[in-house]
């Protein structure tokens, strides 16, 4: 969870109370026609209305599919990660996320699932036993990366990587290949860099300049980051003064897009609608009107941006769609109720305090149009 709390999240409390209140339960009414999304509420911990209740679903952040499997979503504010079918049903397993001292009480942020079931492949192991090659991985904002290994511990993912003593804060996760091997990227916040790691957990040395775009204002630190299609996208917020948390405020963000090996090779978005942004994925065909688009989430205040894939230009933002603290953002795999066409989506709503996690899907509703600015 986020530990510190700056004077400028303790004035928001009240107004994300009521943000909390009245969003991620009903869409709102101020759609365009053809733009006419909505979200439902699968799963929460009791704080808003949901198909289904889960204490351990608090500040829910990262979100990852195995793609013949159920969600895993990492929850920050419990030190867990959860596993949900398409219909939001918790399932049994719940897999505990360590600190740099204790296999349990992590604060997660992103996941990713690892493709290469292998030993080889992001090993991880106890007390000098066989290791196992892990699954799903954590970053933390304890400065811990863990691998889950199913053949080491079924319960509980092992530190694989502790840069807490350089204190980096984790806030993102994203996994791929730069033609010579598999290589895991995390955003240090409090650092603002891109930190990486081959498949045996060992940092990577890239060129001097990746993953910096120097045009970026001092200030800003990598936040989320996704893989698409081969490249990473990185999302840049505003830090606070102990660059430990984002800033929010419309305007606030940058989104830009590089290779693996951390060459820039675009700037996706700049200011604009942008406010903390950190969720980010690529809409498929049959998702309405922003089919085959960008979408890039916002923390900040919740709403979802869209933008041509190719050239990067503004399409807009998801009407009827704001939630209150949200995080991931993920279309589902196919499987066990999970549409390929639904968004699923985290949040840590009243101020990171509580957790929700549920899907978008776009509607043919008329709604009341709101100022389309992009």
């Amino acid at each position: 969870m986020h530990t510190k709390f700056p004077t400028d999240r303790l004035r928001r409390l009240a107004s994300a109370l009521v943000l909390a209140s009245t969003s991620a339960i009903a869409p709102l009414a101020f759609a365009d026609n053809d733009n006419a999304y909505q979200s439902h509420n699968l799963v929460s911990d009791g704080f808003l209305p949901a198909d289904h209740t889960d204490q351990n679903l608090v500040n829910a952040w990262g979100i990852a599919f195995n793609p013949t499997g159920p969600v895993w979503v990492a929850n920050n504010g419990s030190g867990t990660s959860t596993l949900y079918n398409g219909s939001g049903t918790p399932l049994s397993l719940v897999v505990q996320i360590p600190t740099p001292s204790a296999n349990t009480g992590g604060n997660p942020t992103g996941i990713v699932f690892n493709p290469v079931n292998a030993a080889t492949s992001f090993p991880v192991s106890l007390n000098g036993g066989a290791p196992g090659g892990s699954r799903f991985i954590f970053a933390t904002e304890d400065g811990v990366i863990a691998g889950w290994a199913p053949s080491v511990d079924g319960t509980h993912a092992i530190v694989a990587v502790d840069n807490s003593g350089a204190n980096a804060i984790y806030k993102g996760l994203a996994i791929s290949a730069n033609g010579s091997g598999q290589l895991l990227y995390a955003t240090d916040f409090h650092n603002a860099r891109v930190d990486v790691f081959d498949n045996t957990w060992a940092p990577v040395t890239l060129a001097a300049g990746a993953f910096v775009d120097p045009k970026i204002p001092t200030g800003y630190a990598p936040f989320g980051i996704q893989a698409i299609g081969g490249n990473i996208f990185v999302t840049y917020a505003k830090q606070d003064a102990d660059a430990h948390d984002d800033v929010h405020g419309p305007g606030l963000g940058f989104v830009d897009v590089y290779d693996p090996n951390g060459v820039m090779l675009d700037r996706v978005a700049t200011h604009g609608r942008l406010n903390a942004p950190w969720g980010i994925a690529l809409a498929p065909a049959g998702f309405g009107k922003f089919s085959n688009s960008l979408l890039i989430g916002n923390f900040g205040d919740g709403r979802v941006n869209a933008y041509d894939p190719k050239n990067y230009t503004p399409r807009g933002q998801l009407d009827g769609v704001q939630i209150d603290g949200l995080w991931g953002l993920a279309f589902g795999n196919g499987f066990a109720g999970q549409p390929v066409n639904t968004l699923f989506f985290t949040a840590g709503p009243g101020d990171e305090a509580h957790g929700l996690y549920g899907r978008i899907e776009a509607t043919t509703q008329t709604k009341h149009s709101e100022d389309n600015q992009d």
